[in-house]
């Protein structure tokens, strides 16, 4: 197994043998004789163990002969406690969920204080199997039947190509000692239901019943990386990106059937879940939305928008009588002029006596009217934004120019005709987005 298993990093985890990384070494017999192959390869590396405290004095002794194995390698070692319980109780978790929660993100911390490549786990086959066999009994696409990933950004599982009993023969055969956690012969949780009592019937039906579910897997993989090698032709295609917004023509998406698939091959790494939801979004009104964690799609016309959800901005800035530029939330240059210049989307001229300062930069508020440069009267805000098709997403992030309560200059659209310079050319202020 030793040779296998130095193979097997040179092919797929070369950066290992050149870069200092971690090993989360619980006790049991997979990451203990990770531990354990790691040190005879002679890599360098460090031991984290994570000690839960939800099995009293059983925890301890984890910790105390993970410590005492560290010393035996010669590896310094981490350790830390966790009130999984207190952790529970907070966010309203499993414990299994807590305690993954709980030690990937310390995982990810010493990863990050101590400038190492990344973090192995003992995942094996017998491993992969139980989670596809759970993904499976709780629906699931082609990602869930991948199984488990041997590499992440955060993660590495160099033990996957491995069974559980080729992992203790090779704890016996070398004298390894390791720890038993009799939580783990409990059938009450689902994954041991499916250990105990599923795997060894399947593993009867054929004597390399893993090899083949191993190899099977593979094949999905590749089918996988088609599969998303077509969906990047697909967005390149279908995605327009304007201004940090993404654009899609409703009209194209409908073309693509089976729809659901689609959609949920588009936008499912965005967050999405509700895929009825957003298939109902493609014939709904102007303004309607979805909203995932991190992204909203939005309906404008005849297109979907997708916009990363930033934080609610209700500030006001303010700008003063003799400063000449600002650099937040956006650039703009202000400077006294003896004449008229070129007038356009990206510079106005206003008399500066009919200002009142400090100006006032912000966004648009409910009942708000202005006076369009080059036209009779007022018009409402909303009215105007309908007329120059702006869509739902540029509404909610175009920048207003105010002296006091009135609108100066919709930034970038359209300058109010009240502030417009008449005859006082001595007070002539230009003002233009950098």
């Amino acid at each position: 197994m030793l040779k296998e298993f130095k193979n097997h990093i040179k092919a797929h985890f070369p950066l290992l043998l050149q870069r200092p990384f971690l090993v989360a070494c619980s006790g049991g017999v997979d990451s203990v004789v990770l531990a354990h192959l790691c040190a005879a390869l002679q890599l360098d590396f460090s031991i984290a163990h994570c000690n839960f405290k939800l099995r009293d004095a059983a925890s301890d002794a984890d910790e105390e002969f993970v410590r005492q194995m560290a010393l035996q390698l010669q590896k310094k070692i981490y350790v830390t406690n966790f009130n999984t319980v207190g952790y529970v109780a907070k966010n309203k978790v499993s414990i299994q969920m807590a305690a993954r929660d709980l030690r990937y993100s310390w995982f990810a911390k010493l990863v990050k204080e101590n400038n190492l490549e990344t973090v192995l786990t003992g995942h094996q086959a017998d491993d992969n199997l139980e989670t596809f066999l759970i993904n499976l009994s709780r629906g699931t696409g082609v990602g869930g039947l991948l199984g488990i990933p041997s590499k992440t950004s955060a993660l590495a599982r160099p033990l996957l190509p491995f069974t559980r009993d080729e992992i203790e023969d090779f704890a016996k055969q070398n004298n390894i000692k390791w720890r038993e956690d009799k939580s783990n012969k409990e059938t009450k949780y689902l994954r041991n239901r499916i250990r105990h009592k599923i795997v060894p019937e399947l593993k009867e039906l054929h004597p390399t019943f893993l090899q083949n579910f191993n190899n099977t897997q593979a094949y999905l993989q590749e089918t996988s990386v088609l599969a998303e090698d077509y969906i990047k032709l697909l967005k390149n295609k279908l995605f327009v990106r304007k201004n940090g917004v993404i654009e899609v023509s409703v009209s194209k998406l409908l073309t693509y059937k089976p729809l659901k698939t689609y959609l949920y091959a588009l936008f499912s790494s965005y967050g999405f879940t509700e895929w009825q939801d957003v298939a109902n979004l493609l014939t709904a009104m102007s303004g309607k939305q979805v909203l995932s964690r991190t992204h909203r799609l939005v309906k404008n016309r005849e297109n979907l928008l997708l916009q990363e959800l930033k934080e609610a901005n209700s500030d006001v800035y303010l700008v003063n009588k003799d400063q000449e530029t600002i650099s937040y939330p956006i650039k703009l240059h202000f400077q006294n002029v003896s004449e008229i210049g070129i007038t356009n989307d990206t510079t106005i001229y206003v008399d500066k006596s009919k200002l009142k300062f400090p100006l006032v930069l912000r966004k648009r508020e409910e009942g708000d009217v202005f006076y369009p440069f080059g036209q009779n009267g007022k018009k409402k805000l909303s009215k105007f934004y309908k007329d120059i098709k702006l869509s739902v997403v540029a509404k909610e992030e175009q920048w207003l120019l105010c002296s006091e309560s009135n609108i100066v200059w919709v930034v970038g659209k359209r300058a109010d005709n009240r502030f417009k310079v008449n005859t006082d050319y001595a007070n002539i202020l230009k003002i233009s987005i950098l």
